[in-house]
């Protein structure tokens, strides 16, 4: 209330940004138009704003504008009028309708989270610079086809509507590399071909909770002690624990990524989980995954607002060649496991990935997991080669950061870019499948 105060008694003059969250607006605050020759960033989300003014065209300046958590029913016609808005948020609003005008040439990045869309407008489908496109937890029955005009589009997620056909127009989109559709009705068939995925029980009193180690959109993970061994082949002792929350979040529904958590089965470089919690407070769903040691961190940070679809990583990170062929070499055999068993990751990303000092890595986080049938060969094919655009994307940071100093690592370096080229290919069916990208890695000279 202390900003919102000095907004009103014009204290704020040239600000730039501005962040009035929780502050149970019910109306637009028109202070904030004395701001139009500098405001670029502005937050007005956990109000219960319904509307903007038609003056809210004056922000002439504004790049990111958030109304996360209000109570509009229609996206705000305005905003198309606002000549450098590229980044907008209506998550968790009520929206019903986005009209054919509403939308601003200019969106790079759009999010519709959990709402009550039916339809998008057709226009969409002229947003030229489009990269990221957050769709989940609407009643979508399908997408308009002019959306196959958006080039730009690296990221989508369809996750939790009411889709009865796979958009399969979206797979030749030449920038596409991460998609999250599960929680359609589509998927109910390809979960029909699949057996129920079982996984050993651990009461709640069981376990004991630590620290945190840490938190995304779906739930918390904790350090956690097992009391008593589950079985022959879970000792007690040290175990991670995670909870879901059970809201919708920009992924999916955190129920469909336990269920994908359940069905990856085994690998050397994923992180699976081992077990599922029983009688939680309130009914909270949770599962036990192994302890991953302090020696392993975040590989990367996730996109900023800035760089959108693309990691973020510290200014002097570097990396030397074992090390990316290591990482990389792992990331490959995790995502070749998974798309043998019919299971997207969709989110194949430096942030979801741990590493240690000598490279090893585990890849975890399958909030946009989707499955699909392996058998069907057209869409599997697609799916899987979308999925090695992500992989050169992570190639490219890693390679974009790494030194090297004999002939042997400037030779595989120069592999690795032409491996990078490869996965990157704007014609989706020239990208190497996961089995051919371990066969070129393993080909690479010992270093």
């Amino acid at each position: 209330m202390e900003l919102l105060n000095a907004l009103r008694s014009r204290q704020l003059t040239g600000q730039t940004e501005l962040r009035l969250t929780g502050c149970n607006l019910t109306e637009f605050p028109p202070e904030i138009l004395d701001l139009a020759d500098s405001l670029e960033f502005l937050n007005l989300s956990d109000n219960h704003l319904s509307q903007l003014p038609d003056e809210f065209c004056q922000l002439k300046q504004l790049r990111i504008a958030f109304f996360n958590n209000n109570q509009f029913e229609e996206f705000p016609e305005v905003l198309a009028q606002c000549p450098n808005l590229s980044m907008i948020s209506f998550k968790g609003n009520r929206l019903q309708t986005v009209a054919d005008a509403a939308l601003a040439p200019t969106i790079r990045w759009l999010i519709l989270t959990h709402n009550q869309l039916e339809v998008l407008p057709a226009s969409i489908g002229k947003l030229e610079r489009l990269q990221k496109l957050m769709l989940a937890g609407n009643r979508l029955r399908s997408l308009p086809p002019e959306l196959a005009h958006c080039g730009n589009l690296e990221l989508v997620r369809l996750a939790a509507n009411q889709l009865e056909v796979f958009p399969d127009f979206l797979l030749k989109l030449p920038r596409l590399s991460w998609i999250a559709f599960a929680g359609n009705p589509f998927c109910r068939t390809v979960a029909g071909t699949r057996e129920p995925q079982v996984l050993p029980s651990v009461n709640w009193a069981d376990v004991e909770l630590g620290k945190i180690l840490g938190q995304g959109a779906s739930g918390v993970i904790y350090k956690g002690n097992l009391k008593t061994p589950i079985g022959a082949d879970i000792p007690a002792g040290a175990v991670a624990v995670k909870l879901f929350k059970g809201d919708m979040t920009s992924d999916g529904s955190p129920l469909d990524e336990m269920q994908a958590c359940m069905a990856v089965g085994t690998q050397a470089n994923l992180v699976t989980a081992i077990a599922q919690i029983t009688h939680a407070p309130e009914g909270q769903a949770g599962l036990v995954l192994p302890f991953v040691p302090d020696s392993y961190t975040n590989l990367g940070g996730p996109p900023s607002l800035e760089t959108c679809t693309r990691d973020t990583y510290p200014e002097d990170k570097a990396f030397t060649v074992p090390e990316v062929v290591n990482i990389i070499g792992g990331i490959a055999g995790a995502i070749a496991h998974l798309h043998q068993n019919g299971i997207l990751h969709g989110d194949l990303y430096a942030h979801n990935i741990l590493v240690n000092p000598n490279g090893t890595a585990f890849m975890g986080d399958f909030g946009a997991a989707s499955f699909y049938d392996p058998i069907d060969i057209v869409r599997g094919v697609a799916l899987e080669r979308l999925e090695a655009r992500a992989f050169g994307c992570l190639l490219e940071d890693l390679l974009d950061r790494c030194r090297y100093e004999s002939t042997v690592e400037a030779a595989t370096v120069k592999a690795l870019r032409r491996l990078q080229a490869d996965c990157m290919q704007p014609m989706i069916g020239l990208r190497p499948a996961f089995s051919r990208i371990c066969e070129i890695l393993a080909e690479l000279p010992q270093l």
